[in-house]
C-alpha cells in the first residue's frame, strides 16, 4: 500500500475516510495488516504529507491509533493526551490538520478502563495532574447513575466506561463550540467529526455515529 498523495487525499470524502478506519480496525482485530513498505513510505512522504484522518486519543500505551486502525506513515494525524480532551492548542492543531493539511475526518477516541477517567472519578490530586483531570470532571458530573457516591469511583468499571463515553461526546461538543473553523467545515460537509471507543480487551472500536 502506497502513501497517500495530494490526488488520492483529494479523492477521499468524509464517509470514505471513516470507512478506511473501520476497515483498518477489522484488519487489526483479525491480526492482519495491509501490505505496505514503511521505508518506501518514508521516501514517499519526505517531500510532503497528505493524511486523511485526525485522531484524538489518550496517551494510553495500548491505544496507538496507527496500530489499531492499521495505518501507515503519512495516513493520520495522531493527537494524544491523557483523557482525550481538547484545549486551545489541540483545537489549533486540529484546525491545521483539517483546514490546511486536508484531513477529512476527526475521530475523538476514548477507551475502556481509562486511567485518566479513573483519576477524575476518584478526584485524584497530584501536581499538574490535578488541573489536567479537571477537564474530565464535566463528564463525571454528566453521568447521573449510580447516585450512590460509594459506587461513583474507579472500582466501578461500568461507571468509569460510562464517564469515558460521556467525555467523548462532551469533547465533540467542545470542538464544535470552540472552533469556528471546524464547525464551519462540518456544516459545509468538508469534514465529519465522530466519537469512538476502543475496547482494551477485544481490540475493537465502536463508533458513535448520529
Amino acid at each position: 500500500m502506497k502513501a497517500h498523495t495530494k490526488e488520492t487525499q483529494s479523492a477521499i470524502n468524509p464517509t470514505k475516510a471513516l470507512q478506511y478506519l473501520k476497515e483498518g480496525n477489522v484488519r487489526f482485530q483479525k491480526n492482519l495488516r495491509a501490505n505496505r513498505n514503511l521505508m518506501e513510505q518514508v521516501h514517499d512522504t519526505s517531500q510532503g504529507q497528505y493524511p486523511f484522518a485526525t485522531i484524538l486519543s489518550c496517551i494510553d500505551s495500548r491505544v496507538s491509533s496507527e496500530l489499531i486502525f492499521d495505518q501507515g506513515l503519512g495516513d493520520v494525524f495522531s493527537v494524544r493526551i491523557a483523557g482525550n480532551f481538547v484545549n486551545s492548542d489541540i483545537l489549533g492543531s486540529m484546525e491545521f490538520a483539517c483546514k490546511l493539511a486536508g484531513t477529512k475526518v476527526i475521530v475523538v477516541l476514548g477507551h475502556t478502563e481509562c486511567g485518566a477517567v479513573k483519576g477524575a472519578c476518584d478526584d485524584a490530586k497530584l501536581g499538574n495532574l490535578t488541573g489536567m483531570l479537571a477537564n474530565l470532571k464535566p463528564a463525571v458530573k454528566a453521568v447521573k447513575t449510580p447516585t450512590d457516591n460509594r459506587l461513583r469511583n474507579s472500582k466501578n468499571i461500568q461507571f468509569v466506561d460510562s464517564v469515558a463515553e460521556q467525555n467523548v461526546k462532551l469533547t465533540i461538543d467542545r470542538i464544535l463550540e470552540e472552533s469556528e473553523v471546524l464547525a464551519q467545515m462540518v456544516k459545509d460537509n468538508e469534514i465529519t467529526i465522530v466519537g469512538a471507543m476502543y475496547d482494551i480487551h477485544t481490540g475493537g472500536v465502536t463508533f458513535y455515529e448520529s
